[in-house]
């Protein structure tokens, strides 16, 4: 393919990347963010020559699989030569010493690559795929990152799901840009203009007209697309099947939740040490596995793996694409069903399952949250483990439902236990949330 064969929308993205400096894209999956950064690459290398070196930082498996392959389908992209970083120390050594135009790192690798260079920094350009895994203005990543933010002359931030936890999320991606000229110089300084605590200081909401703005003032920054306005996709089917729990199962969840305390025999108890592990611990049960203080894998019920077994007899001839949470959820599907195809981080079933050749690919959120194009294998996804994250949540569903998907995308949720049925609700009270912010910043040319 060639760039006249790219979309008018990723236009806009590239026009906005060779425009602004220091710039966020906010676009839906499905849209284009890793060619259309690629083709501004290679407009500010080879024709204009101003950027000499890039640095784009991805998930593990993002740099696997994703951004060489992407540059190799298009004809203008070929050109540009890539080394990946990610991995161990080893291979970051050998990569730098090699020469090419884009060089790939792994988040995990950043602060040991800024510690290698030092004053010796010379990436003048850096990529961050999925900017939102630098939110955390605690994290090793990100303190590594600011320290030598002034170095890099364009800075490109990519991301689908901005504000995953609500709108604190935004101060550390917008310091990587600006050094805290927009939102403040410090998270203190923004959390006080801009949001309110209760009495004890743990909990903040938005001042009243605070969402206005931030979004004002960050907007010359953002290029926000969402695939509404520009994709048509087939239609997208959230089902739900729920499992009550009954008898003896109701009364050991009920006690475990009252007491954080489940007696599960004489010799073997779970114990929940503070209301954060108690919610780990009720996940665990409904997921039908447990695990004690020494990482024993206790056996608790078989609800999902039967809710999962009807789903499969009801559809014989779908793929399906499960996801799962915990590593005795994995274990458990292994178990029941010895065909089914781990997804690992190297991406390797990708292409079988594209071809229809899995009936059942597992995976994790984590490692197939980002960048995997999976549309091609199937068009129905199950959750047999659940996420907090809204940002997993939201790209593990567009692996299927996105731009090539040809039929109608179901997405089932195998659910137990009132803790799953809360957990829904708060993916969905987040989702309105970041829906705001992303349709908020989209300028008037953009509706």
């Amino acid at each position: 393919m060639n760039r006249s064969d790219m979309y008018h929308y990723q236009d806009r993205a590239v026009n906005h990347i060779l425009d602004v400096h220091k710039s966020a894209l906010f676009l839906d999956m499905g849209l284009g963010k890793t060619i259309s950064t690629l083709t501004a690459i290679e407009e500010l290398m080879y024709n204009r020559f101003i950027t000499k070196k890039v640095l784009v930082i991805a998930p593990l498996r993002v740099c696997n699989t994703v951004w060489k392959q992407e540059a190799e389908k298009w004809e203008h992209t070929q050109i540009l030569k890539f080394i990946n970083l990610a991995g161990g120390n080893g291979n970051l050594l050998k990569g730098l010493q090699r020469r090419a135009d884009i060089y790939l790192i792994n988040r995990e690798n950043v602060r040991a690559l800024v510690l290698h260079l030092g004053s010796k920094w010379d990436f003048d350009m850096v990529v961050i795929d999925e900017s939102s895994s630098f939110k955390s203005h605690r994290s090793l990543r990100f303190r590594a990152l600011k320290s030598i933010s002034h170095k890099i002359d364009r800075l490109v931030e990519l991301t689908g799901t901005p504000a995953p936890n609500g709108y604190m999320d935004l101060w550390a991606q917008f310091y990587l840009l600006d050094g805290g000229h927009r939102l403040g110089r410090t998270i203190t300084n923004y959390r006080n203009r801009f949001f309110e605590s209760d009495y004890m200081g743990y909990n903040y909401a938005l001042r009243d007209g605070a969402v206005h703005k931030i979004q004002e003032a960050i907007k010359d920054l953002v290029l926000s697309m969402t695939s509404d306005d520009y994709l048509e996709l087939p239609d997208k089917i959230n089902v739900i099947v729920e499992n009550n729990l009954e008898g003896k199962l109701l009364k050991q969840y009920k006690a475990l939740e009252k007491e954080m305390l489940l007696n599960l025999s004489k010799e073997d108890k779970i114990v929940a040490l503070s209301a954060a592990t108690l919610t780990n611990k009720l996940l665990q049960f409904s997921s039908g596995n447990m695990y004690d203080d020494v990482k024993t894998v206790h056996p608790i019920h078989s609800l999902k793996i039967e809710s999962l077994k009807e789903i499969i007899e009801d559809n014989p001839s779908e793929n399906l694409l499960i996801a799962y949470n915990y590593k005795h959820e994995l274990d458990h599907l292994k178990r029941e069903f010895p065909d089914a195809v781990i997804l690992d981080k190297k991406g390797d079933a990708v292409e079988a399952w594209n071809k229809g050749e899995i009936k059942m690919l597992l995976a994790h959120p984590a490692s197939a949250g980002h960048g995997l194009n999976l549309q091609w294998g199937g068009s129905v996804i199950v959750w047999y483990g659940f996420t907090w994250s809204l940002e997993l949540y939201q790209q593990f569903n567009a692996r299927l439902h996105r731009q090539g998907q040809t039929n109608t995308v179901r997405i089932i949720h195998i659910a137990v236990g009132e803790v799953e049925t809360r957990l829904m609700k708060v993916l969905a009270d987040k989702d309105v949330t970041q829906e705001g912010l992303l349709n908020g910043l989209k300028g008037e040319k953009d509706v």
